[in-house]
């Protein structure tokens, strides 16, 4: 399905009911949860290392910076001569933290369009291997790396004017990893550009059924120990899922094509 297409069908979308989509998300919920609590787990397990990397050198060289000025001559903590940060610790977090953020963004980014993926195969009753990491590898890894950073960028500039745009750009953003899922050729503008497109043209029907959908996850989880917070967080992410199915649409093949035809 080429751009064109998609947009006509995103301007031509019939208007959907909260109830039917809210009801097929159980549905689908009930489907795909352990998939669900796969792919949160994995987020969580990935970031371990990675925090690790970035904060054990920020922790030694931190306290080393301690130990090197906060003590006097004769090796008493002197609480009057508080230690300043060094430049050299600066310049060693300020890229660590842009790496973390980079690296965090982009898993999180590959495994919840993996996780799409494995939504349409439960849906549709498909067969097929259950790879979540089908977006992380490497000829999706770049056009991976490069959304997630659009979608960070894109947050940050909303929340630096006066936040209350954010509220609006969420929509969208929560559109990006579903358009990617299923268009994985598109450009990375392309995908910007499709997921503003239903964003817009159902932003009130997804905003307020992941308000609902993000309160009741909650509170089942609260209700299951705490820890069924992990299991309900999957709940969130299927609306849109169903929105854009309803909307756009699936054509044989979506999100199945050779490395060769990817546009970075």
């Amino acid at each position: 399905m080429n751009v064109s297409d998609i947009k006509n069908r995103i301007l031509n979308a019939k208007d959907l009911d909260f109830g039917n989509v809210f009801n097929n998300s159980i549905e689908l919920f009930k489907k795909t949860w352990v998939q669900g609590l796969v792919t949160v787990l994995l987020n969580m397990v990935l970031a371990i290392p990675v925090v690790m990397v970035v904060y054990i050198p920020m922790f030694f060289l931190g306290l080393f910076d301690v130990f090197s000025s906060g003590f006097d001559s004769y090796g008493y903590y002197d609480s009057y001569n508080e230690p300043e940060v060094s430049l050299s610790f600066l310049l060693l977090v300020i890229p660590m933290y842009l790496f973390l953020l980079v690296v965090m963004s982009t898993i999180s980014f590959g495994l919840r369009a993996a996780f799409y993926r494995i939504c349409k195969m439960k849906d549709f009753n498909e067969m097929g291997r259950e790879d979540y990491f089908y977006f992380l590898k490497k000829g999706y890894l770049g056009k991976t790396v490069k959304l997630s950073l659009v979608s960070v960028g894109i947050a940050v500039v909303a929340s630096l004017l006066c936040v209350l745009p954010i509220f609006y750009v969420m929509i969208p953003l929560y559109y990006m990893y579903i358009v990617y899922a299923f268009n994985p050729e598109k450009s990375v503008s392309e995908i910007v550009n499709l997921s503003f497109a239903i964003g817009n043209k159902k932003w009130l029907l997804s905003f307020g059924l992941l308000l609902i959908t993000g309160f009741l996850a909650t509170i089942v989880g609260f209700f299951m120990c705490v820890v069924g917070v992990y299991i309900t967080q999957s709940f969130i992410m299927l609306p849109t899922y169903l929105i854009y199915k309803d909307v756009v649409g699936f054509e044989d093949g979506d999100g199945e094509l050779q490395i060769q035809d990817i546009k970075f």
